[in-house]
């Protein structure tokens, strides 16, 4: 037998373990997006069946808490001024944040006319990331492109960044909206601006 094909059979032998490896890691980086997108898809209809903002919250609450690494975003948002906050508005920004981001995705997805999702098949890897993309499907057929940054953490893979069409990072939008509202050592405007934003967001059903 020829010499080159005897020393890569070792390697043909475990091209369908390393293939295996791969299609599982793709499916666990997607599955906390899924779990996403059917939650969102559940709380549309639960608005068009006239259920109440603060129902469709509770809704979502634990599927956001669960998908996303909500506090490295808001570090990252924060930018370098994050480590000279006071421990106190630190653990403020953090619920607040919270609220602010399930407050946005319920006021966003507030009613069902047949969307539905569709994840693309595959992941695109960067560094030890993965890049999960899905497709908003209108009942047109006019799609919107949702990339989403996974990474592995000690609990599982959790969504770190969203990019709207594919290109638009929401948390580099986030981080330039909160840059003029944070001082060296001073949170309070930021955290002022939040509670407004939740309150307008829920229609004064959520309070800061």
């Amino acid at each position: 037998m020829n010499r080159r094909i005897l020393l890569a059979m070792p390697l043909l032998a475990a091209l369908p373990l390393a293939l295996s490896s791969a299609r599982a890691a793709a499916e666990a980086a997607a599955a906390p997006v899924t779990d996403l997108d059917d939650a969102l898809i559940a709380v549309m209809k639960a608005g068009s069946a006239g259920e109440s903002f603060t129902t469709r919250y509770a809704l979502l609450k634990p599927v956001v808490e669960q998908s996303f690494d909500l506090g490295s975003i808001l570090q990252v948002s924060a930018g370098l001024l994050w480590s000279q906050i006071p421990a106190d508005q630190q653990a403020e920004l953090v619920v607040l944040f919270r609220r602010y981001t399930i407050a946005t995705y319920v006021s966003s997805f507030n009613a069902y006319s047949g969307q539905r999702f569709e994840t693309l098949p595959g992941t695109r890897s960067v560094g030890t990331r993965q890049i999960v993309t899905t497709d908003l499907i209108a009942a047109s057929g006019h799609k919107t492109k949702l990339a989403y940054v996974m990474t592995p953490l000690a609990g599982g893979w959790k969504i770190t960044d969203v990019l709207f069409d594919g290109t638009i990072s929401k948390v580099a939008t986030q981080r330039s909206e909160f840059d003029g509202l944070i001082d060296p050592g001073n949170a309070s405007r930021l955290i002022t601006a939040l509670k407004r934003k939740i309150a307008t967001l829920s229609g004064g059903a959520l309070k800061g």
